[in-house]
């Protein structure tokens, strides 16, 4: 796992190396969650998920959390991977796994960091979808479902309202925006796309 126990990859993440990373003979419980694309999404097929995030920000953070999680839950190890990049159906895009002494506190530190990266780590997830769509996904943006594909296409620039990253940088907080945000009329990176 290259000794860090909360990072960001751009390979494949190795779960059973995860698990690895939080076993121990001190621990009675191990607690994994992992995020995996899934096929279809309120009734659309996805292609594959592209994941970007805010780099100098989200692995710091990921880090943050894993101190925070054992700060307040008795843990004996905790490891969390993020990926970015294009991930396709069936693939895990996220994977936490945590131990400790009892069941209980794995499993609701296991749930709180979850809950937590989803909810304040500077990643955003593009939605690729068969019928062309690409909206971008992250907690408090509004969501660009049933806006189409033109919507989509245009980064969603519509439903986002302007970030200044300086602003964000100075109160030490990330941008809520996607990637295409980060400069005004970018359009989102390219995803490639494979055959289904």
């Amino acid at each position: 796992m290259s000794g860090v126990a909360a990072r960001i990859s751009q390979l494949p993440i190795d779960v059973a190396e995860v698990v690895r990373c939080v076993q121990t003979p001190a621990a009675g419980a191990v607690v994994l969650f992992t995020g995996t694309t899934r096929a279809w999404t309120d009734g659309r097929r996805t292609v594959a998920l592209h994941y970007d995030c805010y780099g100098e920000m989200a692995e710091p953070m990921l880090r943050e959390l894993e101190a925070e999680a054992r700060r307040r839950w008795a843990l004996v190890e905790a490891c969390m991977v993020h990926r970015i990049g294009r991930v396709d159906p069936g693939e895990v895009s996220v994977a936490i796994a945590v131990s400790a002494v009892h069941r209980r506190e794995a499993f609701a530190a296991a749930q709180w960091l979850i809950d937590t990266v989803k909810q304040q780590v500077p990643i955003w997830k593009q939605e690729v979808g068969a019928d062309g769509s690409r909206p971008w996904i992250h907690p408090g943006m509004p969501p660009e479902r049933g806006r189409g594909a033109a919507a989509s296409a245009a980064g969603g620039r519509a439903a986002r309202r302007p970030c200044h990253r300086a602003a964000h940088q100075r109160r030490g907080r990330a941008p809520r925006v996607p990637p295409a945000g980060r400069a005004r009329g970018a359009e989102p990176p390219p995803v490639e796309e494979r055959d289904p």
